[in-house]
């Protein structure tokens, strides 16, 4: 495969995922994206002619659909939802109306 994952494309995508990684880390990454890529460019190397493209495996129905939870699909029905009074006192941390979570974003 040509295209290759560099460090620096590593550490950016590390930069806007606001993860901190380590230098092991990093280079673990590199290897697992680099792998990942070449996996790609051996699927892309099958011959595909003739095979429809699917936009969901639920699509494929049949034996192959039972295995990938294809098939029928449960009703869409409207189910009640958990109540307040059972679930905020569960909670490590609420204002009585609504659970209370810390900050995450820094930036």
């Amino acid at each position: 495969m040509s295209a290759r994952v560099t460090v620096e494309d590593v550490e950016r995508v590390a930069e806007l995922a606001h993860l901190e990684l380590s230098r092991e880390e990093t280079g673990r990454m590199l290897q697992d994206l680099n792998a990942i890529l070449d996996y790609i460019s051996e699927l892309n190397e099958l011959d595909t002619t003739g095979v429809a493209p699917l936009a969901q495996v639920v699509e494929l129905g049949g034996e192959l659909g039972k295995v990938t939870g294809g098939g029928a699909l449960r009703a869409d029905a409207i189910e009640p939802s958990l109540s307040r009074s059972i679930v905020l006192p569960q909670a490590p941390e609420t204002d009585g109306a609504f659970f209370k979570v810390p900050k995450v974003i820094e930036r």
